[in-house]
């Protein structure tokens, strides 16, 4: 199975007096490149997401959105945490006898001091475990989206390949029929021109003729490299880096294929297997 870079995936978790929302987007890019977006009650979340997503994914430019909205059910009792509440106390008097100018606390940067709420002290022993839960469904996702579009690029890929089996099948015996047309119109030339025919001459002629058209390599090298796009293929994992050192040589082949021409018949089929590698190179470029 091979992966596209391309993918979505939006999973979110119940944990009591909130809802927490992991959305996952994923494009493709060269290497892995990672941007977070995580509301400030959870940043310390990242470095746990940004290990997951490392051991999940290869390639590709994701964006990670992690939020936290209010559950919709009746608001929880809030308890203080009265022991920090009383060291907090003693610490803003000691802070503000050294700098009497220092303002004071207001309620609300009590109430989102660290702790200070009973509730929020209990929910952060089990939250780890729902971001770890949250993170591993939330990938899952994002890993079958990415299979599937991968799955579809693999069909088109293949079948390109087989367009191009084709196109060297028509190729591979018009080299021989150029030489004979061309040893033909040669001898036909030289019977115009003098009255005794030089046959090692036309010989000769014929054989640097049929060398600088020879298109034989061009053409093996061809069919190995379609063969070795289709094993990776079906090897699976990331494979987009090396189908794309594939793309480049396929098109070597090809311009080589076009420069040899001899033919209009041999020029279309070099122009058409360029295009299908062209076709395919854009899309190897959506592979992990």
């Amino acid at each position: 199975m091979i992966f596209s870079m391309t993918g979505y995936a939006v999973v979110s978790r119940d944990i009591g007096r909130a809802v927490m929302q992991l959305e996952l987007r994923s494009v493709n890019s060269r290497y892995l490149d990672l941007a977070f977006r995580i509301v400030e009650d959870l940043r310390f979340a990242e470095p746990l997401l940004r290990e997951h997503i490392n051991a999940s994914v290869s390639r590709g430019k994701l964006e990670c959105r992690l939020s936290l909205q209010a559950a919709t059910s009746g608001a929880p009792e809030l308890k203080l945490n009265t022991a920090m509440l009383d060291q907090l106390s003693v610490a803003q008097a000691r802070v503000q006898a050294r700098f009497p100018q220092a303002a004071a606390l207001s309620v609300g940067e009590v109430l989102r001091w660290p702790g200070m709420l009973a509730e929020d002290a209990a929910a952060q022993d089990t939250l780890n475990a729902e971001l770890q839960a949250l993170a591993k469904q939330a990938l899952e996702e994002l890993r079958d989206t990415r299979a599937r579009e991968g799955e579809k690029l693999a069909a088109m890929l293949r079948d390109r390949v087989a367009q191009m089996r084709v196109l060297v099948e028509r190729a591979t015996p018009l080299i021989p029929a150029a030489v004979g047309e061309y040893r033909e119109r040669l001898t036909q030339r030289l019977r115009e021109a003098v009255a005794t025919l030089d046959e090692d001459r036309i010989r000769q002629e014929v054989t640097v003729f049929a060398q600088r058209v020879d298109v034989a390599e061009e053409l093996t090298r061809l069919v190995a490299h379609m063969d070795e796009v289709e094993r990776v293929i079906n090897k699976g994992g990331a494979v987009g880096k090396r189908l794309d050192f594939l793309m480049q040589e396929l098109n070597r082949e090809a311009n080589t294929l076009a420069s040899k021409s001899v033919s209009t018949e041999l020029t279309g089929i070099s122009v058409d297997i360029k295009v299908l590698i062209e076709q395919m190179r854009e899309q190897v470029q959506n592979l992990e």
